[in-house]
């Protein structure tokens, strides 16, 4: 320790984390920190004095002089006691306040220039008297409400009558906040440091009154528990000898009862058994009680041995499926041959189906259809929009609130353990920090494990493996792998043309006839109005819309009827707009004339399908290629291969070999507003680049779809029915399909297979075969009127012939 000239000490620094130091006052602390226990180690060595202050953050390990208060305390080391070997204790008395005036070290301790502080001198005054025994009053109040105060520390403050000392000799004391006691410490005014610490002295009072309060209020809320716990054995005991009031004992013998009528299962019943000893054990009117008795009543209204007999009559339920769905003769014949397997093999396990089709096709109501065929009970479970794990196996019994999941629930509602349940969408569920029901569900739908299937609210296993369960979905491909791998799939495709006449005929206009108040006398529908309606106002792979339009017209034939405008109402095609405005949907025509650069592609979507005009055009440029109309990136990427495979092939169509960079091409997939996607345009876009370079005009009755490669192949698409009816409703006579989609031709409509003729291709020489026109340069006239020149013509005419041969 060196003194300087403005009497500033050099001395080591130690930061005490989470400690202030008072001048006049004894206090022992552990060092551990290396540069603490070398900062002690220099001071030791010299004249046993430090430099103690406290630092901003308790969490910085090794703090520096910023992150240090300004003002600490000069201390004199009494002792120092080992206690590991890397940390010691330390017995201090803090001297006189001080504060850095110059680091000038800190790298293996703190070291740096000290300079004490000069506290301001004041007089003993009456005022200041009465602060001290104020203060003292208020420190009497605070060991009043805090009865751990040593007696010493009593003592002590009453002997202080400095208000500086007995400042610091009361915050040193008491429990406040580190940078509370700095202020106190940092002040040199004794008169306002006392004042400062009679606020804190008020505030640490007022908490300790709350803190009393509240004690008091939890003790006598607990001796009324016990005292209401008393009297209420008291009350249970008179009533007994009374004979009066509800008996828990009988009330558990009533369960047993039950238990036993069930014959359920040993675990089951030993799990049963023992809730119903724990409610004859408890208060009636407890809470736990009432969650016993719930959970009891719900278990035992479960169907444990309720069955319902299999009618095995195969004839029986055709003519229900018949009776109830037009069509759907692949979905039917397969829901036969599940009944007739099951009426050899009773105990057959694991058949469990998934319904995959547009919205509106039927697939909720043929499930109704299969539960009446069968002799089932029948129960529905909608899994849209679910993403609670809690909702497929239920919540813990312990919760509030809690009840089973909805495979027990449906069950229960049932009233058989053998009931045909319907997981309504299965394709919509979703997750999140919840759980994931599609994995919840993967034992549900396990013939493997669902026999022992165990909801979280009954906590027994309970078997599943005589449920049908039948699944429906619009997408298969949202459905998570293991639980598709779980179900087999039947996919119900939109509905065509036909198909919507026939269930409107037989199904939908007699429902909404009797559900209108009309009959076949009163209200009819002419057969062309009826397909104006299928194809005109509504658009979807199902019929729901067209059940709304038929019912929105019922209602306006009710209100004429009532109105007595007239007593029989027979709508035909020309009241349609009238009634529903302006047709919604254009009917879709083959173009009037073969023209150059346009094909006709057919497109799936969810609703059925629709032809697609594909055009391209040709301009000088530089090479630039144009994709407009809306389109994703698969069926960009399908453009761009067929631009490929068409370079590959310049000198076998005669084609200009630097086309690609003398030449913009556009290629154009109307409507603009309607996304579009997917690689089944593929060879339609070839044809139409084909077309364009040549000048060779496309037939215009052809319609085509497949996938290209590089090479020219032509792979496989889906979604034929829909396409081929689409091309059947505009009037096309020829459809170009892939040579491997030549097996999906067998579910084409007869009267689609009646229309139109099936090319099947290969490669692209089939395709331009079929879809290309020889030109035949007469006049030369007519050649610019198709829109080529005589040149392009001539590259025509060699195009063909290089196809025939």
């Amino acid at each position: 320790m060196k003194e300087t000239k403005e009497k500033s000490i050099q001395m080591p620094v130690l930061a005490l984390r989470g400690i202030v130091l008072f001048p006049g006052i004894l206090f022992h602390f552990d060092i551990g920190r290396k540069k603490s226990l070398n900062a002690l180690k220099t001071a030791m060595a010299a004249d046993q004095m430090i430099f103690l202050v406290a630092q901003k953050d308790i969490r910085d390990n090794d703090p520096k002089f910023p992150e240090l208060y300004d003002v600490g305390v000069v201390s004199h080391i009494r002792q120092v006691i080992k206690i590991g070997e890397e940390s010691v204790r330390v017995l201090v008395e803090g001297k006189y306040r001080a504060k850095v005036k110059t680091p000038i070290s800190d790298e293996e301790y703190l070291y740096a220039e000290i300079m004490p502080c000069e506290e301001k001198k004041v007089r003993n005054t009456v005022s200041v008297k009465a602060l001290v025994r104020k203060t003292q009053e208020l420190f009497g109040e605070y060991t009043s409400l805090l009865p751990k105060m040593s007696p010493d520390v009593m003592m002590g403050v009453l002997v202080h009558e400095d208000a500086g000392s007995l400042a610091d000799f009361i915050a040193s004391n008491i429990v406040l906040k580190t940078e509370d006691k700095q202020e106190i410490l940092s002040e040199l005014n004794p008169v306002t440091r006392l004042k400062k610490l009679m606020v804190l002295l008020e505030q640490e009072i007022e908490i300790l009154n709350i803190e009393k309060e509240m004690h008091t209020q939890v003790r006598e809320q607990i001796e009324q528990n016990q005292r209401e716990y008393y009297l209420r054995e008291q009350l249970k005991y008179i009533s007994n000898e009374l004979g009066e009031g509800d008996n828990p004992l009988e009330e558990a013998e009533e369960y047993r009862q039950k238990i036993y009528e069930l014959r359920l299962p040993r675990e089951v019943e030993e799990k049963f058994l023992k809730e119903c000893n724990r409610l004859a054990k408890m208060p009636p009117s407890s809470h736990e009680a009432t969650v016993i008795r719930g959970y009891l009543d719900t278990c035992l209204d479960l169907p444990w041995n309720k069955v319902t007999q299999d009618t095995g009559d195969i004839e029986r339920a055709r003519k229900q499926l018949d009776r109830d769905h037009y069509g759907l003769e692949r979905v039917k014949e397969r829901i036969l041959e599940l009944l007739a397997v099951r009426s050899l093999a009773p105990n057959i396990r694991g058949q469990i189906i998934c319904l995959v089709g547009p919205a509106g096709v039927g697939k909720t109501s043929i499930a109704k259809s299969v539960a009446k065929a069968m002799g089932r009970r029948f129960a529905r479970i909608s899994l849209g929009g679910v993403r609670d794990e809690a909702e497929i196996r239920g919540h813990r019994k312990t919760y509030i609130g809690a009840m089973p999941g909805r495979i027990i629930s449906a069950i229960k509602q049932a009233g058989s353990r053998n009931p045909l349940i319907l997981l309504d969408e299965i394709d919509k569920l979703s997750n999140d920090f919840r759980g994931d029901p599609a994995a919840a569900l993967l034992e549900v739908l396990d013939s493997e494990q669902n026999h022992a299937f165990r909801d979280h609210y009954i906590e027994v296993p309970f078997d599943l493996s005589n449920v049908f369960f039948i699944t429906t979905a619009n997408d298969k491909y949202s459905i998570p792998g293991p639980l598709l791998d779980r179900m087999e799939v039947i996919e119900m495709t939109s509905y065509t043309r036909e198909e919507k006449f026939n269930i409107a005929k037989k199904h939908l206009i007699p429902k909404q006839r009797k559900r209108h108040g009309l009959d076949g006398n009163n209200f009819r529908l002419t057969d062309e109005a009826l397909y104006i309606l299928i194809d005109n106002y509504t658009r979807e792979g199902g019929v729901r819309s067209l059940e709304r339009t038929i019912a929105t017209l019922c209602r306006k034939a009710a209100k004429k009827i009532v109105e007595g405008e007239c007593n029989r109402v027979s709508i035909t095609a020309d009241d349609l707009e009238k009634l529903l405005g302006p047709k919604k949907y254009r009917h879709e025509f083959i173009a009037a004339k073969d023209e150059v650069g346009v094909v006709t592609g057919l497109a799936w979507t969810s609703t059925g399908g629709e032809t697609m005009a594909i055009e391209v055009a040709i301009l000088d440029g530089s090479g630039k290629i144009e994709l407009t109309g809306n389109l994703g990136s698969v069926m960009k990427e399908s453009a761009h291969a067929a631009i490929t495979y068409i370079r590959s092939k310049v000198h076998e169509l005669n084609i200009s070999p630097d086309f690609y960079k003398e030449k913009d091409i556009h290629i154009h997939v109307p409507e603009g507003a309607i996304p579009k996607d997917g690689p089944s345009a593929g060879i339609a876009m070839a044809t139409a680049l084909v077309s364009a370079l040549t000048g060779c005009p496309v037939r215009r009755d052809v319609a085509m779809t497949g996938e290209i490669t590089l090479r020219g192949r032509v792979m496989p698409i889906g979604g034929l029915k829909e396409k081929t009816m689409a091309a059947y409703r505009a009037g096309i006579t020829k459809v170009i399909v892939p040579a491997e989609n030549k097996a999906d031709l067998a579910e084409i409509d007869e009267i689609v297979k009646k229309k139109i003729t099936f090319i099947t291709a290969e490669n692209m020489d089939t395709v331009l075969k079929h879809a290309l026109i020889k030109v035949i340069d007469k006049t030369g006239a007519d050649t610019l009127k198709a829109g080529g020149v005589p040149e392009m013509v001539n590259k025509a005419n060699i195009l063909q012939q290089n196809i025939k041969q």
